[in-house]
Formats: C-alpha cells, sequence, structure tokens
C-alpha cells in the first residue's frame, strides 16, 4: 500500500509573482539553471511538474534531476507524470465510468466506504463526441440526428447522468455541444491553472489519440490507453521513457493556396521520414509566427499520424492574441503572460532569441508547401492536387498493395450505368460516392471550413451542383462551426450542394457513413468499380468508410467540395473544369477558389470573437433534453441486469487488500496466431455490429433487432458485448484459417468457432490461452478494449515480436503479460506451428526485460523477454493490473 505522502523537498523554491505578488509558483527555472535553459519547452513542463509533485514515493527527486538532465538521460530512464486533468470523450469514457462504478461496488463488497472512491485528477467527459449518421438530405437533419442518437443512447445518457451527481471532481459536458477536441479547445483549456493562487502549467491526457489538438495552445498534452487515464484519474502518475525530442523548423511563407490541411500533409511526410515514432516534436523558428493557432492545433491534432507522442508549441504572441479573442479577461491574459515569463515557458518571437536544444533537428519550408491530398489508403501517402489524375491512373495498374489495385487495361476505362431517382448517371473508376466535410482534423480551424463555405458559394452562383447519389454530409465538431458558417452567409450554399450538417461528432471518419443507395452500391460491386471517398479527416484505411469504397483520400474541406463537385478523382484541376454553369460556361476551380485575404476579413470580422462567446453561453445554458433527464441519485450504480448497454464488469470481483502473485500459466492453447501489424481496429471492436457475430446473437438472445443493435463504440459499458466482439473484425487474419475471418480453431475438439466462442469452451474447460502474434502488435488508436476484451477472453499472455508502446502498457495494466521473442527469433524461425501448448513460468522476483523459459507440449523450450520496462510496471502486473492496484487504495 501506498505510504503516506509528505510536502515536496522543493518549498524552498516557491515564490510570489512579482506583478501579481498574491500569485505563488514554483520558480523552476531557478531551480534548474543553466541546465533548465537549455531544456526544450516540452521538457520543461515535464520538470514543473515532477517539482511540484515530488512526494519522495509516487514522484522521487531523483526523477526531476533525470528530468533536468534531460540531455544525457533521453531514452535511458523512466520518469514519471502527474497530468494536470484529464479528458474523456464518450465511446471511451464510458468504460471508465462503468470501472468506476464497480470500483464502488467492489470497495463495498470488501469492506471499505464506496463514497471514497472518486478522480483524484481534475476529469472532464464530454458526452458529444461519435455520432451515427441517419439522417443526410432532410433541412431538419441536426434535430433528427441528434433525437435519434438521444433516443437510442437514453440508458447511456443516464448513466453519464448519474456520474455527474455522485463523483467528486469531474466534470460532464452534455450533449449536443461538440467533440471532446472542439470543447477541450474553446472552453475547458486553462494554459496556467490557477489554483488557490498557486500557479502551474496546464496539461492533460485523454482517451483519445487526438487529444494532442491541445499542443497548439502551448498545452503540453497526449492520447493514452483508457486503463492507464483510468489510473491518472485516480492519483498515479504516467511512466515514460524520457523522450528525444525532435526540433522542427519552420521556415519561409506559405502561399496563399496552400491550406492548414496541405500544411499539415507536407509536415506529415518529413516527420515520418524522419522517424519521430515514440518522441516529443516541437516547434520553432520563423515561420511558426506565421500560423495561427488554428493552424497549430490542425498540425498537433494530427500528430498521431506520424507517430509522435505530441507535437508542441510554446505558448507565444500568437497564441496570447488568440486567448484574448477567446475569452480570456485582461487579468487572467496578465497573469498567464508573466508566470510564463518568469518559468521561461513563453517562446519569444525574435529571431534572436536562443532555441533549446533538441535531440535533432528537421527543417521544413512552408514556401514549399503546395495543395496536397492524402491516400488512396494510407495518410502518409500525399499526392499533389496537380498529380492527382495521373496517380490514381497508376494506382488502378499497379499490383494490389498499398496503393496498387492491379486493374486489368481493358478494364480500366469501364463505365457502368446507373438509373438514380429517375434519371441515368455513370459510374467509371475514379468516380466519387462520399464526400464528407468532418470534425476531427478542421473544425477547430474556421479558415479551411470558411473556405470551403466561400467555394460553395461561389460555386452555386456559378451555376454547379452536385451528383445527388453521393453521400454528401458535414459533421463538425461544434456547434460553433455551424455557428460561424452561419453567420458569415455560407451556410445555406453548403446545404445547396448537399453539405447538410448531420450533427456534431465523429461520423464518416469511423465508418458511420449512411449506407449508400443501393443501385450504387449494386453497380460498384457488379462492375468492379474502384469508388472513391474523399473526406477532410485523418483516418483513410480501405474499407473504413463502406466496404464498397476502396479509395478514400483525405483533402482539405474546401476540396472535398470540389471533388464532390467534379464527381471524380480522375480530373486535372489546371486544365479540366469542374462542370457547367449557367449558359454553358466550363468553370475552373481557379473561377471559385477563395482568396487568403477573402477568408482572413470573413474570418476577423465575423468568426473568431463570436464563436467563443456563442460556446460559453451555450454551456451556461445547457441542453434541455439533458436538463431533464432522470438519473438515480444513489451512492451506488443501481445495475440493470437486463441493460444491453451499461453491465458491471469482473475487473475487480476479486479484489482484496493484498495482491495474489502472478500464477504460472500452464498448458496454454493458443487462441490466434496472428502476424505483423495487427492494429487495435482489428482487435477491439469499433463500427457497426454485423448481423452474424457473436455480439449480434448476444443482442438478439436479449429481444434486439438488428436495427436497435447500434454500434461497438454506443456498447462500450457492457462488457457481454465488448468481449463479444474482441478479435470480431472481419479483416482479421489468423494463421489458423489461412484468409480473413473472425474465427478461429478449438484445438480439442477441432471445431471452426467465433473467436469469442472458442475462447469461453476454453474457459469452460478451465484451460488457459494465449496469443501469438508478429511485429508491432497493437499498432492505432489507443483503446482500452483492446487490452480489456483479451482479459475476458481468458489471455494470459501475448507473445509478439514487438510491440506498439501504447497497447504495451495497456496489457499490463490489465494484467495480462507481454512477452518479446528475442532479437532475430519468431514463430517461423523457432518452428512452432501455435497447435501446440505453452507453459509460463513467472518467478517471484520479476526484474525489467528479464528472460523467461517457456515450455512447449512438443519439448521445444524457447526463451523470450517479460516486455516490463520499470518496477512500476512489475508492480501494476504483481497487483492483477493498474486498476487493482489503485482500486486497492480505498480499502
Amino acid at each position: 500500500m501506498e505510504p503516506p505522502r509528505t510536502g515536496s523537498p522543493y518549498q524552498p523554491v516557491i515564490e510570489a509573482l512579482e506583478s501579481h505578488p498574491e500569485k505563488k509558483f514554483y520558480n523552476v527555472s531557478k531551480l534548474g539553471g543553466a541546465k533548465y535553459d537549455t531544456l526544450p519547452y516540452s521538457i520543461r513542463v515535464l520538470f514543473e511538474s515532477s517539482v511540484r509533485n515530488c512526494d519522495g514515493f509516487l514522484v522521487k527527486e531523483t526523477d526531476a534531476m533525470n528530468i533536468l538532465d534531460w540531455k544525457t538521460k533521453q531514452n535511458h530512464v523512466e520518469v514519471p507524470f502527474c497530468p494536470a486533468r484529464v479528458v474523456l470523450q464518450d465511446f471511451t469514457g464510458i468504460p471508465a465510468m462503468v470501472d468506476f462504478a464497480a470500483m464502488r461496488e467492489a470497495v463495498r463488497n470488501a469492506g471499505g466506504d464506496p463514497v471514497k472512491v472518486n478522480p483524484a485528477c481534475p476529469t472532464d467527459l464530454t458526452v458529444d463526441h461519435s455520432l451515427q449518421i441517419d439522417f443526410s438530405k432532410w433541412p431538419e437533419t441536426v434535430l433528427k440526428n441528434q433525437e435519434m442518437e438521444f433516443g437510442r443512447n437514453r440508458e447511456r445518457l443516464q448513466f453519464f447522468k448519474w456520474s455527474s451527481k455522485v463523483f467528486e471532481n469531474i466534470s460532464i459536458i452534455p450533449p449536443e455541444t461538440g467533440t471532446a477536441h472542439q470543447v477541450n479547445l474553446e472552453y475547458l483549456s486553462r494554459v496556467v491553472f490557477d489554483v488557490k493562487d498557486f500557479l502551474h502549467p496546464d496539461s492533460v491526457v485523454g482517451t483519445d489519440s487526438h487529444t494532442t489538438m491541445v499542443n497548439g495552445l502551448g498545452i503540453l498534452g497526449w492520447g493514452v490507453g483508457g486503463i492507464e487515464t483510468e489510473a491518472v484519474m485516480l492519483g498515479m502518475p504516467l511512466s515514460l521513457t524520457l523522450p528525444e525530442v525532435v526540433g522542427c523548423e519552420l521556415t519561409g511563407t506559405v502561399s496563399p493556396f496552400a491550406t492548414s490541411i496541405d500544411i499539415v500533409l507536407s509536415i506529415t511526410k518529413h516527420l515520418r521520414q524522419a522517424d519521430v515514432a515514440g518522441k516529443f516534436v516541437e516547434f520553432f523558428g520563423s515561420g511558426v509566427s506565421q500560423l495561427s493557432v488554428a493552424d497549430r492545433t490542425t498540425i498537433a491534432n494530427m500528430c498521431p499520424e506520424y507517430g509522435a507522442i505530441l507535437s508542441f508549441f510554446p505558448v507565444d504572441n500568437v497564441t496570447l492574441k488568440h486567448l484574448k479573442h477567446a475569452g480570456f479577461d485582461k487579468a487572467k491574459l496578465e497573469v498567464t503572460e508573466a508566470y510564463l515569463k518568469a518559468v521561461k515557458l513563453f517562446r519569444n518571437d525574435e529571431s534572436s532569441s536562443r532555441e533549446p536544444e533538441y535531440s535533432q533537428v528537421v527543417q521544413v519550408s512552408l514556401s514549399s508547401i503546395i495543395p496536397y491530398v492524402s491516400g488512396p489508403k494510407r495518410s502518409q501517402d500525399r499526392v499533389a492536387v496537380n498529380n492527382m489524375k495521373s496517380d490514381f491512373q497508376a494506382c488502378l495498374n499497379e499490383k494490389s498493395g498499398v496503393k496498387g489495385f492491379q486493374i486489368a487495361a481493358e478494364k480500366q476505362n469501364d463505365i457502368v450505368p446507373v438509373q438514380y431517382e429517375g434519371n441515368e448517371y455513370k459510374l467509371s473508376h475514379g468516380c466519387v460516392v462520399i464526400a464528407a466535410v468532418i470534425s476531427c482534423t478542421n473544425n477547430c480551424n474556421p479558415s479551411v471550413m470558411l473556405a470551403a463555405g466561400l467555394l460553395a458559394k461561389k460555386a452555386v452562383e456559378a451555376g454547379l451542383v452536385v451528383k445527388p447519389y453521393i453521400r454528401t454530409s458535414l459533421s463538425p465538431g461544434s456547434g460553433m462551426v455551424t455557428h460561424y458558417l452561419s453567420s458569415s452567409g455560407v451556410l445555406p450554399y453548403l446545404s445547396k450542394l448537399g453539405f447538410e450538417v448531420v450533427g456534431y461528432g465523429c461520423s464518416t471518419c469511423v465508418g458511420n457513413t449512411a449506407p449508400l443507395p443501393e443501385a450504387i452500391r449494386n453497380a460498384i460491386k457488379q462492375g468492379d468499380i474502384i469508388a472513391c471517398g474523399v473526406l477532410s479527416g485523418t483516418k483513410n484505411f480501405e474499407g473504413r468508410l463502406c466496404d464498397c469504397v476502396r479509395a478514400n483520400y483525405l483533402a482539405s474541406p474546401p476540396l472535398v467540395v470540389a471533388y464532390a463537385i467534379a464527381g471524380t478523382v480522375q480530373i486535372d484541376f489546371d486544365t479540366e473544369p469542374l462542370g457547367t454553369g449557367f449558359n454553358g460556361k466550363s468553370i475552373y476551380l481557379r473561377d471559385i477558389w477563395p482568396t487568403r485575404q477573402e477568408l482572413h476579413t470573413v474570418e476577423e470580422e465575423r468568426v473568431i470573437s463570436s464563436m467563443f462567446k456563442e460556446l460559453k453561453e451555450k454551456m451556461e445554458k445547457g441542453n434541455k433534453r439533458w436538463n431533464l433527464l432522470e438519473a438515480p441519485e444513489s451512492i451506488l450504480f443501481p445495475w440493470d441486469l437486463k441493460s444491453t448497454y451499461i453491465r458491471c464488469p469482473s475487473f475487480f470481483d476479486k479484489l482484496a487488500k493484498e495482491a495474489v502473485p502472478p500464477q504460472a500459466v500452464e498448458n496454454a492453447h493458443v487462441l490466434l496466431f496472428l502476424g505483423d501489424s495487427v492494429t487495435t481496429d482489428h482487435i477491439s471492436p469499433a463500427g457497426s455490429i454485423a448481423r452474424s457475430s457473436a455480439a449480434a446473437k448476444y443482442l438478439t438472445s436479449k429481444g434486439l433487432t438488428p436495427r436497435e443493435f447500434n454500434s461497438y463504440g454506443a456498447r462500450r459499458g457492457n462488457d457481454a458485448v465488448m468481449t463479444r466482439g474482441t478479435f470480431a473484425n472481419i479483416k482479421l487474419l489468423n494463421k489458423f484459417i489461412g484468409k480473413p475471418a473472425p474465427k478461429t480453431i478449438h484445438f480439442p475438439s477441432g471445431q471452426t468457432l467465433d473467436v469469442f466462442e472458442a475462447a469461453e469452451l476454453y474457459q469452460k474447460e478451465g484451460i488457459p490461452v494465449i496469443i501469438l502474434a508478429g511485429k508491432k502488435y497493437g499498432l492505432g488508436s489507443s483503446r482500452d478494449w483492446a487490452a480489456k476484451g483479451p482479459f475476458l477472453l481468458g489471455v494470459k499472455a501475448v507473445l509478439a515480436e514487438s510491440y506498439e508502446k501504447v497497447h504495451r502498457s495497456q496489457l499490463i495494466g490489465i494484467g495480462i503479460a507481454p512477452l518479446q521473442f528475442r532479437p532475430g527469433e519468431n514463430p517461423s524461425t523457432l518452428g512452432l506451428t501455435g497447435r501446440e501448448q505453452f507453459s509460463i513460468l513467472f518467478p517471484p522476483d520479476l526484474s525489467p526485460r528479464m528472460t523467461l523459459d517457456i515450455k512447449t507440449s512438443t519439448g521445444k523450450v524457447f526463451s523470450v523477454i517479460a516486455l516490463f520496462e520499470n518496477n512500476m510496471e512489475i508492480t501494476l502486473y504483481k497487483n492483477g493490473g493498474s486498476l487493482n492496484f489503485v482500486a486497492r487504495r480505498f480499502l
């Protein structure tokens, strides 16, 4: 158990702010001296946190000194980090809050006081993040979709309402407000915390990988797994390897035709080539001051796509100007500026100012950036817009793979006629069938959204239209986007082109697209047409938007509208018209593209000051349906055994004051034999629930029809659904099966079953299971159910060639051992078939990265590395995972 905490040994360095003597702070600049002055700004934030939270137990003096010694200790030591706050969104927040409710139940059953179970770290949960689109062509689109969301998710919303009443230190942001990222920027961010006149930097971790958006405001933050987040909520620090910091120097001047999306895609390419995976990125140079905060947050938001932990823009004069527009009062701005300058966290715009030392420097010339899109299958594959037509043609020719579709030459000019709404249309390779301006990367940047609106206005005025079969949608991350699109007068023009506001939240980007018209789907499949989706999001994996849409491109919002008008990606905008306008006139993209000056004028005069004022008024006013929603008042949640949304999970069933040491794994069967690059999309259930799946069978047994299934995301508070959805991805390639399918073999009986059914049989027989995998196991979004699901399936260990770091941490956090083959070894070199049984002995004195022996039923013995990086991870594993470890604090 945790010993009593003592005061920080750094109390003598607490000083008063000169301009506001009532405000106190740790003067880490003086404490750190010359070493501090060379630290990257992001590392200075880590140092301040370690000084302020030093208690001799969870955070030690040596931790602070290791951070100060960053130049020599990077990549060599683990350090704790105590973020100032936590941000949750609906799909990843619901399991966290269900776990808190279950923890109260377990603490009560173990003789403790359940009222003590509350977040220790300030936590905000935004209910309105993900959106299922049901209606996309109605004038009342938003109301209809929000009504549908409220209706089908009533149980989930009632649980959130109960949580808001009974848990201390947590704020629930009601529905119809905006996504977590948007509200975090516009409403929740502090930049500098002022708690009882004590100042410290704002910092945050969240359950969404795009929490990094706040880095554009000079707030250190990134996304971690739900299990780690829950531990932080309960007062545990995050443990991270002291990272390398890549300095990204921006120089030159931005082209008037390049949007922030173009800048993002260009920087993404440079940073991917620089291999920034697992590192911090920090921006500096003369070009930084040319970027608005909206541009910066867009760039920071994409950092998961180029692999960095975070991308940090230190606070400077541009930030302060934005905060003024955002509604920060004069006194708060004065304190913020004075504090950040006192602790040297304020970036000086002058070229003569000294820059920190970095692990490496990557240079990007903003002058070289031209408009790009990204695709057709990966966000890192950039295509210059002026090369789009030829590049798509090359994709048709290339062998099937990350870019190719391998369409025979004689089939590349095929045209499939289709009847739709009484008219005949012709589909061909490259035809656009989905065009979505969505929330994830662009809603924070008024310029790109306004560019889409102004382009739409000019297009409509010129007589251009969008073909009716194209599934168009506009789902901003916040009602503020609708507000400024409306106040600037461009919203009706977007609507006329089919870009109706469908609601606020992730939609097309996560596969929540409304179904394509049946006639269009049939034509695409029958003609083997490479149809396209164009979206202003961050993810474009094949089949993510729709199973019949094989090519997906990421583009800026105005280009999404342009490609929708053109109806195809096989167009050269320089030489070919978008379409024919009034009087038969050919209209080119250059004729309707808004200038940077037009955008600047509209943004300054109509947008920035009003949008933040509007949001604050909306937050104060609240949501009528939410305000009227009834919820229990009890200290313990009254679980409804019939509920298919909220269920008490079994994670804390064995909670006791003393931990049970890890047990040996004896004669375990292999549940799944997987290859390289297995993502959390393969592991963790997401999107729609297939009618033939184990989860569908469960819901049907509860009396639900397929129309009532909703999505896995909405049902993340029900472990029965989520466990059945684990490894239920139709693209899962299990070597036992030999083709993509969510199936495996139950070896005692020889049956081929759904993964859940096989795991259920193994558990009934008392047989443990493990997973064999290749390189980069657990890539992708940081989903807690990617660890929780396998745990509930009975998985005791994963044996892989390498791991994505966040997922490895989550496996430890839930109590699954991450084991790694030794360098140069894998199942093939060791002659493993996966049909053997495996026995693993865990010694009581586990040490970081120690070697363990594994014995197989065939007599083979080989060694693996127990991938625990530090003693804290070993402590958590021995305690049955981090959730059980922190839960014991309440007993």
